[in-house]
């Protein structure tokens, strides 16, 4: 029987994460040193989609990364952060790459749930991304709405992801 998961990230997963970020993200290029300071920063918001196969056997199909990030200022494509803002009001994922193999699995919801999570134990109210490649539909359906409301250090940083990209936010409750 399959069993779809996500479980935390580890370094050594790295290259797998960059395979799957060629393939999912042709376009948006992200250095390897962007994610392995992710993971450092905050390796909470850092996970690994599975699919497994009996015990011992898994196949990574896809990646999440997530941090701690102030409103209205989303970080740049392809740039470290140095250090997580101490002004951090919500929770950005940063990133997600699933790969066709990965499509009905459940993977995309079960995410917007750990996101959720991961804001209540860290004491955030609200969850931001940046949607690309037409995205924005799939995270209008999980509660995102396209937000404005960026500054203008966060529209230079926006502008990196593209023309068609958005900025998007969800309210938490709970």
């Amino acid at each position: 029987m399959m069993c779809y998961q996500w479980r935390p990230m580890r370094a050594d997963d790295l290259p797998r994460v960059m395979a799957i970020a060629e393939q999912v993200h042709v376009g948006y290029f992200e250095a390897e040193e962007v994610f392995a300071e992710r993971l450092t920063l905050f390796a909470p918001g850092c996970l690994i989609a599975v699919r497994e196969e009996g015990e011992s056997e898994e196949e990574v199909i896809g990646y999440a990364f997530m941090h701690p990030a102030r409103q209205g200022f989303p970080p740049a494509l392809n740039t470290l952060l140095r250090h997580l803002d101490p002004a951090a009001d919500c929770l950005h994922l940063h990133d997600v790459a699933l790969l066709p193999a990965a499509r009905g699995s459940g993977l995309g919801r079960r995410l917007v749930d750990v996101l959720a999570e991961l804001c209540q134990a860290h004491g955030l109210s609200k969850a931001a991304l940046v949607a690309v490649h037409a995205s924005n539909g799939y995270w209008q359906a999980a509660g995102f709405l396209e937000n404005a409301q960026v500054s203008v250090q966060g529209r230079a940083c926006l502008a990196s992801y593209g023309d068609d990209a958005l900025y998007m936010t969800k309210n938490l409750t709970w």
